[in-house]
């Protein structure tokens, strides 16, 4: 994995090279994810880490990795009270992150992803699936090269016939490394 993610940025770069990009940067972020009509799962965490290119003017790539631990559910079942894991995810992917509006200082963004993900759960088989996420970001910069962002995001990992639905909410810092002309 850290292969591929050394090679994607790798791409990245040159293309972006090409194409006269403004900036190579690295984010951390998180925040909560809250499962979506999932009965088994409770609130968890969320955190992981984004390496924003800028393509072109109004359109960034950004590779990512994330992480998320899911909250325990408790159940009762014919009488029986226990509790039920929430799980894990991993995952990494790529977003699209499109300028949105803007003010010096200030941006509002759309954004939308594809990635893989790795579901685990203590007493289920391991799923390894696709996923999806859509959101939208408000960005702070402060300074030339930091910016702090606020995003909210809904995510669908797909499971076969079904999916996994989350709705997150992620709090990032950034700070842009290398600026090309």
């Amino acid at each position: 994995m850290v292969k591929r993610a050394a090679l994607l940025l790798a791409m990245f770069m040159i293309v972006s090279r090409s194409a006269g990009a403004v900036s190579v940067g690295a984010e951390v972020f998180g925040g909560l994810a809250l499962p979506v009509l999932q009965p088994t799962s409770d609130q968890g965490t969320k955190f992981g880490v984004r390496l924003p290119v800028r393509l072109i003017p109004m359109i960034s790539a950004e590779p990512f990795f994330v992480r998320s631990n899911l909250g325990d559910k408790t159940e009762t079942l014919g009488g029986l009270t226990y509790v039920r894991n929430g799980g894990k995810f991993t995952g990494y992917g790529l977003n699209v992150k499109f300028g949105g509006v803007s003010a010096p200082g200030l941006g509002f963004f759309p954004y939308a992803g594809v990635g893989s993900y790795k579901f685990e759960r203590t007493g289920a088989a391991d799923e390894t699936d696709v996923g999806y996420d859509l959101g939208l970001g408000l960005q702070l910069s402060p300074a030339p090269k930091f910016a702090i962002s606020l995003r909210g995001e809904l995510d669908a990992l797909v499971t076969g016939s079904t999916s996994r639905k989350f709705a997150d909410v992620t709090v990032g810092v950034s700070y842009n490394f290398l600026s090309l002309p």
